[in-house]
């Protein structure tokens, strides 16, 4: 019984990525950096697409809930990881490393299948034109949007109530800056192997089907970008598409590193590094590659600020 309820009768403890020397506290402040600037664009993208009438379509409201998917995503991780840092403590209690591993694992699975919906609402756009506005109605877009946020929360459930079913009855502290399943697990002192054989699975169905929608919707477009009479449509075609191809690879690739992995070949140092690319990174790049590369975008940004014409 001692051993069973060993999880509950203490915190955990977060080791970090920075010490508090002079280089890791310039990198630590880097990071606050990051963290604003994604925080801010995220934040904007979601008001300037809510505020602006013209972005109302299915394109740029899935473009929303994948930057309040990044929002969510980095205040998830760095705000903790800050307070520990600046604070000296390490600690997290059961309570806030459930919610973290929650969020985090609900978020990504959402993203992964939100991903492949934007892939599907391209390809309809640009291959069934004319049946674009049945095929991805207003309707079509909420359900599949809802869609993606349920499957991720789901996954986020499963994956904690998994997790805290193992004992932790040994050392208590978890190498990253952040609770993820993957480094609790090497913690536990129960036998993890049938639930790393699930959760392999639920990573091929969470990561590689929807990665297969994406290269399959991503084919027809780019063939039917090639037969394209116009230019002008030919090169806006392009620049949403490799827009979001840039976003799908720094996503996927990273997610794939981490994820479709035994837990036994997990090393600390390259998770933490390759957690801070697509939980801090990823998220900062995201409305930078899609406003940077849509005039739309920039239109509605400028008429905010009131140097866009009104009639625009």
């Amino acid at each position: 019984m001692a051993r069973e309820n060993s999880t509950f009768n203490s915190d955990f403890l977060l080791l970090g990525i920075f010490n508090h020397s002079p280089t890791h506290t310039f990198l630590f402040f880097l990071v606050l950096g990051i963290f604003s600037v994604a925080f801010m664009g995220n934040s904007v993208m979601v008001l300037l697409i809510y505020l602006d009438t013209q972005l109302h379509t299915p394109m740029y409201l899935l473009l929303s809930q994948l930057s309040l998917m990044d929002l969510m995503l980095i205040c998830t991780t760095v705000p903790k990881m800050a307070f520990n840092y600046l604070s000296g403590s390490k600690s997290i209690s059961m309570a806030g490393c459930a919610t973290q591993i929650f969020f985090y694992t609900s978020l990504l699975g959402s993203e992964c299948f939100l991903l492949a919906v934007m892939a599907y609402d391209r390809y309809t756009a640009i291959c069934h034109p004319l049946r674009y506005t049945n095929l991805m109605s207003p309707k079509i877009c909420g359900l599949t949007t809802a869609f993606s946020w349920i499957l991720g929360s789901t996954d986020g459930i499963i994956d904690v109530v998994a997790t805290f079913s193992f004992s932790y009855c040994g050392s208590r502290e978890i190498a990253h800056f952040f609770c993820d399943f993957p480094s609790l697990l090497i913690l536990s002192c129960s036998d993890t192997s049938i639930f790393e054989k699930v959760l392999f699975i639920c990573c091929i169905v969470m990561i590689v089907f929807p990665v297969a929608i994406i290269i399959a919707s991503y084919a027809r477009v780019i063939l039917a970008v090639i037969h394209m009479g116009s230019g002008e449509g030919r090169r806006k075609a392009f620049t949403t598409c490799s827009s979001h191809l840039l976003v799908v690879g720094m996503y996927y690739g990273a997610a794939l590193f981490m994820y479709i992995r035994p837990t036994s070949d997990h090393s600390p140092t390259q998770d933490k590094m390759v957690s801070v690319f697509y939980t801090i990174l990823t998220p900062m790049l995201n409305p930078l590659i899609y406003s940077l590369r849509n005039k739309e975008v920039t239109r509605a940004f400028m008429k905010i600020l009131g140097k866009g014409k009104s009639g625009e």
